[in-house]
């Protein structure tokens, strides 16, 4: 999810967003140890879509 796509989403479905975004990071890691997973960069690509979601939503606080 592009940073441009992010500002353009309300903070309630940004939250959502987050939360089932933190649900597949987990499943991916359950995934990592059970050697099941094929693509290693979909961690990593997660992990910077939640920091970008927080990010935005932690800067739309500060500007209320």
């Amino acid at each position: 999810m592009d940073f441009k796509d992010i500002k353009i989403k309300t903070s309630e479905e940004l939250e959502k967003i987050s939360a089932d975004l933190k649900e597949e990071l987990r499943v991916l890691r359950f995934k990592v140890s059970a050697q099941s997973l094929k693509q290693n960069s979909k961690i990593s690509e997660t992990k910077k879509t939640i920091a970008r979601i927080q990010t935005e939503l932690k800067l739309r606080s500060l500007n209320k």
